[in-house]
């Protein structure tokens, strides 16, 4: 079957409201889905979060079942058209996961043609590890290793050095960095207002502000929106 992903990297972008920039390209991917199967772990409010979704959603023309409700967790995943993950903690969110032995259930409805939307801590979930996030660790969950439904990791709401700043702290540039010096994985900087749209092998850079990529022991490729991204893949 073919994947199908669209990658965001923020719910909100500035002077909009929830999910108003990424709207087009959610009823594209969601074109063939009725029914999305939110997955609120990310935030200590689940209820209020699923009502969130759901009303948002709702006015896309989706229905909405939170995977915090269920019954049957792994039978509504196993079921599911389509997936959306919301942001918030991303440690928190992987760890309900593990917790609820979720991940390999996920990554085969995936697999078998599920559409899997994320944001944010969401992203992160949908690579190869949580270790690009910008959250602090407010569990701890068993591993680090995620959904893998892509080999290569996120890091949401990039931002860029600021020449102007006194900050004396650490960019995020010098963190990627830092985790290259540990790890392999390609690491996706993605702007808010960005996102990446995935179909089977093809992946294209969507949004407004562009991303930067980064490589183990290269340097840093800038890609502008519209970009094909098909080596992400490789």
């Amino acid at each position: 079957m073919s994947k199908r992903l669209l990658l965001i990297s923020n719910s909100t972008a500035h002077g909009g409201g929830y999910l108003d920039h990424c709207e087009t390209e959610i009823r594209d991917v969601l074109s063939a889905v009725a029914r999305v199967v939110f997955i609120p772990f990310a935030l200590h409010d689940r209820d209020g979060y699923a009502r969130k979704a759901r009303e948002r959603l709702r006015r896309m023309g989706f229905e909405v079942d939170s995977l915090h409700d269920a019954r049957d967790p792994k039978e509504l995943v196993r079921s599911a058209e389509a997936f959306f993950v919301g942001g918030g903690n991303t440690f928190r969110l992987l760890d309900e996961l593990c917790r609820r032995d979720l991940i390999k259930t996920i990554r085969s409805a995936v697999d078998a043609g599920a559409v899997y939307m994320g944001s944010s801590a969401g992203s992160n979930v949908a690579c190869v590890t949580i270790k690009t996030t910008n959250d602090m660790p407010i569990v701890q969950p068993p591993s680090f290793e995620a959904l893998n439904l892509v080999p290569f990791n996120i890091n949401p709401h990039y931002l860029d050095p600021d020449p102007s700043s006194t900050h004396m702290g650490e960019t995020r540039e010098t963190r990627i960095r830092e985790f290259h010096e540990m790890n392999d994985p390609v690491v996706v900087g993605l702007r808010e207002g960005s996102m990446l749209r995935i179909e089977d092998r093809s992946v294209i850079l969507k949004g407004s502000t562009g991303a930067r990529v980064f490589r183990k022991g290269r340097e840093a490729e800038e890609y502008a929106p519209g970009s094909e991204m098909d080596f992400l893949l490789a």
